[in-house]
């Protein structure tokens, strides 16, 4: 069975979708910091714009595409882009991302396939746009979704259930990669929740801006992953100890973590700070304001996560239990791992 070919990431082409703001700022950032030629592409041109700016004033190289997630059109072309600029494309991060946090009966039939169309649908379309160009030479697609593909939480319906259409979606494409012998690997990343702009970008129901169950993490130890995936043939990489503990739970007590997120999950995504549910979100159009990596939770978020960082060692890779007994040691004991 061929393997993929996944060159270093200094020699790579790599296209960054969701690039304006958080992990795929940093993403996107941190590739060309490491050699990478990179694409930058999102539906904010002036986040794109700055993003770029920065890139080549720390000496990188890097190009943007302003394209929209929910048409292919705009997918196939920045897939082209990146051959057309710099010959090829070897790694394809699919970042881009919207959040809705209100109860069910709140969320109208428009918005939740808004959400579908953008998490779920987006994906497929980066998919379909890269992997015409990835079959030819080998490389990397590699997908964003969420500890919420695993496990969904209250508040984030629409959200939960585009997540887990990307598992799904992962999974099936990887195997018909695997069968056509394609020099492909496809990587579903889940992290847990992660210190960007997506909560000050959210649309929220809940009358205060929102955020996600803790541990927060930096976007940083995201961006690990992912330059690991880029290199390496990785299946799924969990991210975050706190990510690994919610997946676990689900499969060994799923009914005592429906009891535990019914008591904690509301009030966890209350951070106090007052936002209406009509102020501005980028649900439907993009916020350039936002054109930054992180959010407002840097005094809390964990800078790094032990866990991950284990998980791109081979030998904890290969076994299981282990690596399942950390995850469990970084959620009960995380005030040891920050």
């Amino acid at each position: 069975m061929p393997q993929p070919v996944l060159k270093p990431v200094r020699d790579q082409v790599v296209v960054v979708m969701g690039a304006s703001s958080g992990i795929g700022r940093a993403a996107a950032a941190r590739f060309a910091a490491k050699g990478a030629k990179v694409v930058v592409a999102a539906r904010g041109e002036a986040g794109l714009r700055s993003l770029v700016e920065q890139i080549r004033a720390d000496g990188g190289d890097a190009v943007a595409e302003v394209a929209d997630v929910t048409d292919p059109a705009q997918m196939r072309r920045v897939a082209q882009r990146a051959v057309t600029e710099y010959g090829r494309l070897d790694t394809w991060v699919h970042a881009a991302g919207v959040l809705l946090v209100a109860p069910f009966e709140e969320t109208t039939p428009e918005e939740f396939q808004r959400v579908i169309d953008v998490n779920l649908m987006g994906q497929v379309h980066g998919a379909m746009a890269a992997l015409p160009h990835l079959r030819q030479h080998g490389g990397a697609l590699i997908h964003i979704s969420s500890m919420g593909a695993k496990r969904g939480v209250p508040l984030q319906t629409a959200y939960c259930a585009s997540k887990h259409g990307i598992d799904g979606f992962v999974e099936t494409l990887r195997m018909e990669v695997r069968r056509e012998e394609l020099p492909v690997s496809v990587t579903n990343v889940m992290p847990a929740t992660i210190n960007t702009p997506l909560f000050d970008q959210a649309r929220t129901k809940i009358g205060v801006k929102p955020v996600a169950p803790p541990p927060v993490y930096q976007p940083d130890v995201v961006v690990d992953a992912l330059l690991h995936a880029a290199e390496h043939p990785v299946r799924d990489l969990v991210v975050g100890g706190a990510a690994k503990a919610l997946i676990l739970g689900e499969k060994l007590a799923p009914r005592l973590l429906d009891a535990l997120l019914v008591r904690f999950g509301f009030e966890a995504h209350d951070t106090g700070v007052p936002k209406s549910a009509d102020a501005p979100d980028n649900l439907f159009a993009p916020l350039d304001a936002h054109d930054t990596a992180r959010d407002g939770f840097d005094e809390s978020a964990w800078p790094r996560s032990l866990y991950t960082s284990l998980q791109r060692q081979p030998l904890v890779r290969s076994i299981p239990l282990a690596s399942e007994a950390l995850a469990v040691a970084g959620f009960v004991l995380k005030p040891l791992l920050r």
